[in-house]
C-alpha cells in the first residue's frame, strides 16, 4: 500500500479530509522522531515497539576479498512487532 492509497482509505473510512489525514500522519512521524531521540522507546499498542539500540564494534569480513575488517559501533533503530499482529497476519 502506498502513502496515497493509505491516505485515501483513511479519509474514506474516517470521514476526514485527505489533507487533514496527511497532516495527522506528518505530526505522528515528527512525534516518533522526537520521542526516539529523547526517550529511546515508543510503544504503539497493537503494532509494536520502536527502540533505539547501541551496537558494539565487531569484526567482520569483506565478502569480495575475504579480508577481515573492523565494523564500528553505531546506534540503530529496531522495530519489534507485537505477538497479536504476527498471529493475525501469519495465521498462527
Amino acid at each position: 500500500m502506498t502513502k496515497s492509497e493509505m491516505l485515501s482509505t483513511l479519509a474514506t473510512d474516517s470521514g476526514f479530509k485527505k489533507k487533514d489525514i496527511e497532516n495527522i500522519m506528518q505530526t505522528l512521524n515528527n512525534l516518533i522522531y522526537k520521542t526516539l531521540k529523547k526517550d529511546k522507546v515508543i510503544k504503539l499498542d497493537g503494532l509494536g515497539v520502536f527502540q533505539l539500540k547501541d551496537r558494539k564494534a565487531r569484526m567482520g569480513r569483506n565478502p569480495a576479498t575475504g579480508e577481515t575488517i573492523k565494523i564500528a559501533a553505531k546506534r540503530v533503530i529496531k522495530f519489534r512487532v507485537v505477538k497479536a499482529l504476527k498471529d493475525e497476519v501469519l495465521g498462527k
